[in-house]
């Protein structure tokens, strides 16, 4: 065949093939359409008011604009800098989320692999369902909890101290207390949502593995390691990338709830001294708006590396 008539089978093969992309878009042009909603959503809400981040390299003037603001680049990041809050809020916003991130982790692995495992189907569907439930309780009375069980005079926790010979106190204004309180509740509310989608992928994993693993002598402590984990590893990988990406990122409703004068040197996280100089004390907008710049960008740096980490000791990554 001539070099010709190769090219005019090339060129014939992508008309045919944009032809039928053509086709199907018509066909489909009512769920085309119906995207077009969620895609103005996203762009209203949450790309166009990103021009909003110049405030962070401007004296904010209201009067003027953003764009007729002073332009002073880096000074309020500079001003964050030499804070005396950023070592304290950088420090309690790591120590929070690296905490959250170690004990609340591994734990919905270990209930999945632990359910995948019982036989019992109504047992298994009543174990899932009272896990899931604190999930869907909100922040405020997740934090309500927290304070009636660990009150010095009726809560449950200091009776049975009180019980057992020991000194009740009031936990919630013990400054050492309020990382265990935090992590803790955090695990338990989501411990078992998170475990959600591995349960789905452990429910991916060929039977067959399974029985061949058996005739081979295997009991099911061994297929679970050898079988299960290995099958949810790359899930396990993916959501550990994600997570990374939110280190800096610590709730600011519960944080800011469980926060009072006693613990404030270990309560006050970026989110909650964000909150306090925008929008109580100072309205200061500009060093605001850098400090979320900072944060964002800092998230996004450990995203990316923890990213490159995975995939040069594995195939498993984002991209």
């Amino acid at each position: 065949m001539s070099d010709l008539a190769v090219r005019n089978h090339r060129t014939l093969g992508r008309r045919v093939s944009r032809w039928a992309h053509e086709r199907k878009l018509g066909r489909n042009w009512q769920f085309y359409l119906m995207l077009l909603l969620p895609l103005a959503w996203y762009f209203i809400f949450c790309y166009m008011p990103m021009y909003g981040i110049t405030i962070g390299f401007k004296k904010y003037k209201a009067v003027v604009g953003i764009w007729n603001s002073e332009w002073l680049g880096f000074k309020w990041f500079r001003d964050y800098f030499a804070s005396p809050y950023f070592t304290r809020t950088l420090y309690n916003t790591l120590s929070l989320s690296l905490l959250s991130l170690v004990c609340g982790f591994p734990l919905p692995i270990l209930l999945a692999l632990m359910l995948n495992e019982v036989s019992n189907r109504v047992y298994q569907k009543f174990v899932q369902n009272v896990t899931y439930i604190p999930h869907f309780l909100s922040t405020v009375v997740i934090v309500g909890l927290l304070s009636s069980f660990t009150n010095r005079d009726y809560g449950i926790a200091n009776k049975v101290i009180e019980w057992a010979g020991g000194t009740p106190d009031n936990w919630m204004q013990v400054r050492s207390m309020f990382r265990p309180l935090y992590v803790g509740s955090s695990v338990w509310q989501n411990m078992g949502w998170d475990s959600i989608i591995y349960i789905a992928a452990l429910a991916g994993i060929d039977p067959q593995l399974h029985e061949s693993a058996y005739i081979d002598g295997a009991n099911r402590f061994q297929c679970m390691w050898h079988i299960n984990l290995p099958g949810i590893m790359p899930t396990i990988v993916i959501l550990l990338i994600l997570n990374s990406g939110h280190v800096l990122s610590v709730g600011f409703e519960k944080v800011y709830l469980m926060q009072n004068n006693m613990n404030m040197d270990v309560s006050d996280v970026i989110a909650t001294y964000v909150y306090r100089i925008s929008l109580l004390d100072s309205n200061q907008f500009e060093l605001s708006t850098a400090i979320g710049l900072f944060n964002s960008a800092i998230n996004c740096a450990v995203l990316v590396i923890v990213n490159q980490i995975s995939r040069s000791l594995g195939e498993t990554k984002l991209w």
